[in-house]
């Protein structure tokens, strides 16, 4: 029999989440949960939404497990914070792997967290609690990746790297080797980190500017 979920989240990142739940896993849905004072709609995607200060009334914790899908707000604090509020209130917190990622034999990724299709996880990697690794990732061997963190597609993180908690890392970064990222570094899409970096940096590569030539006057 499926153990019975309550997803934390009632917007894009939840619908993504309830769906890989709904088609990958073990887990049956039951429910939605936001703080009383943000639930706009009595449904989502099919389920009721539930006030969380009451939610443990209704989806008791020792029949059902919880998931807090929520993205990179403030550099992955409002994340962290739901998390500790679902233990608080007794909740097991649910982890999910996708069946199309690859993985190796005892790999185990921290409670509340989240790898997406096509990621690759090489041996004595680990993923730490409340991550969350967007599809097409590659993760090198004995890296670490912190608590809360949030890697966005196609990021390539080397071997023995470090990636402190609650960091951002956008889509088609790299990151060289044996470096370790300062916990809340906020890595922008398309950057090349080949130092450590401090906590609460901001790596930012220029974007490619536009043409003065329009389109219509380009040969193709």
């Amino acid at each position: 029999m499926k153990r019975k979920l309550v997803i934390f989240g009632a917007r894009q990142i939840a619908e993504v989440v309830a769906f890989y739940f709904d088609k990958d896993s073990d887990y049956e849905i039951a429910a939605f949960t936001v703080d009383g004072a943000f639930i706009e709609e009595s449904t989502f995607c099919g389920r009721p939404v539930l006030p969380f200060e009451t939610v443990a009334g209704h989806c008791r914790p020792d029949e059902h497990d919880l998931f807090v899908a929520v993205s990179y707000q403030k550099m992955n604090a409002v994340r962290a914070e739901k998390i500790e509020a679902a233990k608080q209130a007794g909740y097991g917190l649910a982890r999910y792997v996708s069946s199309k990622a690859v993985t190796w034999d005892g790999f185990q990724p921290g409670e509340n967290s989240f790898v997406m299709e096509a990621n690759v996880i090489q041996p004595f990697a680990r993923v730490g609690a409340g991550a969350i690794l967007w599809s097409g990732n590659h993760i090198g061997h004995h890296s670490t990746i912190g608590d809360c963190c949030f890697l966005a597609s196609h990021i390539v993180v080397s071997g023995n790297v470090r990636v402190g908690e609650r960091c951002f890392i956008g889509v088609n970064s790299t990151l060289r080797e044996g470096i370790e990222l300062g916990a809340r570094s906020l890595i922008g899409a398309g950057s090349l980190i080949m130092q450590d970096t401090k906590p609460g940096e901001v790596y930012m590569p220029k974007s490619t500017p536009a043409s003065p030539v329009p389109s219509h006057r380009v040969r193709m």
